[in-house]
């Protein structure tokens, strides 16, 4: 049986539903192909319950630094979980599939992957689609398919780990009771992010990196999360390596057998948590049937058509990419970005919107809705630890090994009146990287308390090229932290 489309999606995570939706408002049917959960990884086992289980004890530090306000204590483990599985919606997807249905999306349950140019063949996944009988569809698309599937975690070939049933990021979200210890193997956004809520829920906590911690930061952000971690009791250890892995019984205490700096030792957990990486989810896509590498990202243009496949007669683009299989940026808001420019450009080249659209869709360059230009220098990344830390932009050294000619600015942000109000405690820094022959900033980092949510100014700095001189106009309110801002200039002379 096969079914056309103007345009099929494969993967409804948020980055499929954007790229759905964005060439759906260009008057084009779309399908999208989903062989799990609608809504994806960042929905139900990673930044949704993620930031839902670090919420809390980012909350009770700040009760606890409130003057006059009582000590709150521990938390309420199940209270957390629950809260947790409400925001996940306990694994229940049929909200996302009512809004697919709102906009006209047609929801394709199973596995898809390419079995031709335009051509997308579904599978039942197992488990998911347990009314489908074993029926096999064929999808077909006028115009464009999109590849959004997003990426898998990476578990490392040391001896005994694989047997030992170790947790991914998917486990230590959907976790459905707190583990009397934790160990922890990788010093990235997922294991620092891991780290800090498991120690707020009263798990005993051993994080091993090979190196530093935050490694793609700036290295003081690092520095500072590992202080803090260490100050909430977790047992940090940088610069050693899991050698071998032992659990003898299913279930039972797992110890990791580690080499380092200060020689071989073990650890020791109820739970072991696989926190190393990730790989875009290519594999079984069909990359083959096109001319492309199963397991490799798909590489591509900042209009995110794909690199190495044969154009149709006017030499407009059919295979686009979006999200973590690009292999640009790990993160969700940045993959929507992504997708947002994905769908425009595809609504753009084959729907209603005219031959100066599709013109325009098809240069892609410049600061357009036709092209994902802030993947290269205004990148955003927040990792929500105590402290949090937020960054856009290159750092220093990246920033150097691009030649570019840059200065950094810091400020201790304990020094500004703003943080002093909310806290005898605060802790932060800021750093910015000035372009010293345009005299603007390229690239910024934040480490404390809302980080997050004071990224978006450096952000709008960046994107924008706001002069220094401009920018000094820009008048913070008085007393907040957002006066970061102003310091920073009068650092760098202004």
């Amino acid at each position: 049986m096969e079914q056309t489309y103007d345009v099929i999606v494969i993967g409804a995570g948020p980055v499929g539903e954007n790229a759905a939706d964005r060439a759906a408002r260009g008057g084009l049917s779309v399908a999208v192909v989903e062989a799990e959960l609608v809504g994806g990884e960042c929905s139900y086992w990673a930044c949704i319950p993620s930031k839902t289980l670090l919420h809390p004890g980012a909350a009770r530090q700040v009760a606890r630094d409130a003057a006059g306000v009582a000590d709150p204590g521990p938390l309420d483990v199940s209270a957390v979980l629950a809260r947790r599985d409400e925001m996940t919606g306990e694994g229940d997807d049929s909200g996302q599939e009512d809004w697919l249905a709102s906009v006209g999306i047609t929801l394709v349950r199973g596995h898809g992957r390419l079995v031709g140019e335009r051509l997308v063949e579904v599978v039942p996944a197992t488990g998911v689609d347990d009314d489908a009988e074993g029926e096999t569809h064929r999808l077909a698309a006028r115009c464009a398919v999109v590849v959004s599937t997003g990426s898998a975690p990476v578990v490392p070939d040391v001896p005994g780990l694989a047997a030992a049933n170790p947790w991914t990021s998917r486990e230590a979200t959907a976790a459905e009771a707190v583990p009397e210890s934790l160990v922890i193997l990788g010093g990235g956004v997922v294991g620092v992010e891991m780290a800090t809520a498991y120690a707020d829920l009263g798990a005993r906590v051993t994080l091993l990196a090979r190196e530093g911690l935050l490694e793609g930061a700036e290295p003081f952000a690092g520095e500072m999360v590992a202080d803090a971690l260490r100050a909430a009791g977790v047992d940090v250890r940088l610069g050693v390596e899991a050698r071998r892995v032992e659990r003898p019984a299913p279930g039972g205490p797992v110890t990791v057998t580690v080499a380092g700096d200060d020689g071989p030792g073990t650890v020791t957990g109820a739970e072991l948590l696989v926190a190393t990486g990730r790989r875009p989810r290519t594999g079984d896509v069909g990359l083959d049937s096109v001319g492309l590498e199963p397991g490799t990202p798909l590489t591509i243009e900042d209009s995110t058509a794909v690199q190495g496949v044969a154009r149709d007669v006017v030499g407009h683009p059919w295979l686009f990419a979006c999200g973590d299989v690009t292999g640009r940026v790990g993160t969700t808001h940045q993959g929507k970005y992504q997708a947002r420019v994905a769908g425009d450009v595809i609504a753009a080249l084959y729907g209603s919107g005219g031959d100066g659209e599709a013109a325009a869709a098809s240069s892609g360059t410049g600061w357009s809705r036709y092209a994902a230009r802030a993947d290269h220098g205004a990148r955003t990344h927040v990792v929500f630890a105590h402290p949090e830390v937020a960054w856009v932009g290159p750092t220093e050294a990246e920033a150097t090994r691009a030649g570019l000619p840059v200065r950094t600015v810091s400020v201790d942000l304990g020094g500004v009146a703003g943080a002093a109000v909310t806290s005898p405690h605060y802790a932060g820094r800021v750093q910015v990287l000035v372009d010293t022959e345009r005299e603007v900033i390229v690239g910024a980092t934040v480490v404390g308390p809302d980080a997050a949510e004071m990224l978006h100014a450096a952000t709008i700095a960046v994107v924008a090229e706001v002069p220094l001189g401009t920018l000094w106009h820009a008048v913070p309110a008085f007393p907040t932290v957002s006066e970061m801002w102003l310091r920073l200039l009068e650092a760098y002379g202004l």
